[in-house]
């Protein structure tokens, strides 16, 4: 089995070489798949990673799935309803996740990437680097972000994943959701 470095290596050649135009897409997409209990490892490796893509050439842009879902629930108009349902019943961890995974589905977060995308778009040195997507658990899965914003990916934009790959464009978030084949995407790793 492949190291994490040997892995990013490995990326940074697939990087290297563009995508080729596929019956799935051409869009600059690649996924970094790495096993979930390599989380604290892949957070540790980032600096030296990024170090690598800028030494590359790249201008490298970090888009924290963390500090964006962090922000939005944080600014939400729904916040004080959010807090005075949960101490009313703390333990109703199903409804709480709902109405989270609710309000970030309605295309608040996608609008954040999409955002952070069209800010990028024309900079051919420009790389979108999406970290923490464990943080999407349990609300919303990455494919379906990806897929909702088909067209939009013009700059080479990196994905650190945390799952399994079952083929060539199936993946596993987490390692224990159902395999997911709906990505248009470059998967190293896994």
């Amino acid at each position: 089995m492949a190291s994490l470095n040997d892995n990013f290596n490995e990326l940074l050649k697939r990087i290297r070489a563009g995508r080729e135009l596929t019956h799935a897409s051409y869009e600059p997409i690649y996924y970094l798949v790495f096993p979930p209990a390599d989380i604290l490892t892949v957070k540790r490796e980032l600096p030296a990673w990024s170090a690598r893509l800028r030494n590359d050439g790249w201008e490298v842009h970090v888009f924290s799935m963390a500090e964006h879902i962090l922000t939005l629930l944080q600014e939400a108009k729904l916040r004080p309803f959010w807090l005075n349902a949960d101490q009313k019943a703390p333990l109703e961890w199903g409804k709480t996740n709902q109405a989270l995974s609710n309000y970030l589905a309605n295309g608040n977060l996608q609008a954040r990437l999409e955002t952070a995308l069209a800010d990028l778009e024309g900079n051919e040195k420009a790389l979108l680097l999406i970290t923490d997507l464990e943080a999407l658990h349990p609300y919303l899965r990455i494919g379906a972000i990806e897929a909702q914003l088909q067209g939009k990916f013009k700059v080479t934009t990196i994905l650190l994943y945390p799952g399994e790959r079952t083929g060539k464009t199936r993946l596993k978030f987490l390692g224990f959701y159902p395999e997911d084949g709906n990505y248009r995407s470059v998967h190293v790793g896994g």
